[in-house]
């Protein structure tokens, strides 16, 4: 059985299963869920869970399932999300702030520029986009609310090409680290991560795997840390003379550095470049 998380590699991993395995593919948005089940209808070992892979624990229990033998994590926003306008996740084009995965939750990228502090907007900005401009693109952000409501990505796009000098823009889209601070904040996408790798390793069977693709730093210093501490690694303070911490190896990396994609893969799809994958084994 393989649970996961997003919906753009479900069919490479459907047609690598037997058909006496079973596949359950968990996904907070559902558009994502109705693509993948009209693009693997012709396969019947497949349940589908509208759910948050942080929740792992719960969902398996829902389905009286205790152990499982992989499960691959596919994390941040997927192509499918990118290339619906509508959602608000494309600093291309023009559409409504929105960001959510999960269209039910009531927390958008509209509410974020809007409705929070602008201490809390650099704040965000800074730890999670890595942007050195926040200070400046929040204070701009707050100034340009004052006069009217941010409502769409096109209005947020100007506000932050006019918040960053002009040497900057040659870097990259200037729009592309503040987008992902806060669809990052939106989703919750950081915070629960570490205890979310843990609880699938606990999950797992013996010799069970764990992939995990990670598309920015601050996934994969999660997902390292776990795999770290989840090996056995002592986390006692280095000034004592002994461990304390009673830490007892769970299994394994497989991955001592993170597979990245192919040259050719690369030039394929420009997506993968920044796309780490670490592994762990269960034992």
């Amino acid at each position: 059985m393989v649970p996961f998380g997003g919906a753009g590699h479900s069919l490479e991993i459907i047609k690598r299963l037997s058909e006496k395995g079973k596949l359950i593919g968990i996904d907070k948005d559902d558009d994502a869920l109705n693509a993948s089940k009209e693009k693997l209808n012709k396969y019947k070992n497949i349940t589908y869970v509208h759910g948050n892979h942080d929740d792992i624990k719960q969902i398996l229990s829902s389905l009286a399932i205790e152990k499982v033998d992989g499960i691959l994590l596919d994390l941040g926003v997927s192509s499918y999300q990118l290339d619906e306008r509508n959602r608000g996740f494309s600093y291309m084009g023009d559409s409504t702030l929105d960001m959510r995965m999960d269209k039910t939750q009531e927390l958008t990228a509209k509410k974020v520029v809007n409705e929070y502090k602008e201490d809390e907007i650099s704040r965000i900005l800074y730890e999670y986009g890595e942007e050195r401009f926040s200070k400046q693109i929040a204070k701009n952000i707050c100034k340009y609310r004052k006069i009217k409501e941010i409502e769409t990505t096109l209005e947020l796009v100007k506000i932050i090409e006019e918040s960053i000098p002009k040497f900057a823009k040659k870097e990259g889209h200037p729009a592309k680290k503040t987008f992902q601070a806060i669809r990052i904040e939106v989703n919750n996408e950081i915070e629960p991560l570490y205890n979310t790798v843990k609880d699938c390793i606990d999950v797992l069977n013996k010799n069970g795997r764990l992939c995990i693709i990670t598309f920015h730093s601050l996934e994969d210093r999660a997902v390292k840390t776990a795999f770290a501490d989840e090996c056995g690694k002592c986390t006692c303070p280095p000034d004592l003379p002994y461990c304390v911490c009673g830490n007892i190896a769970k299994g394994k990396i497989i991955t001592k550095k993170p597979i990245i994609a192919s040259i050719e893969e690369q030039n394929e799809n420009t997506r993968s470049k920044s796309a780490k994958l670490r592994v762990f084994e269960k034992i």
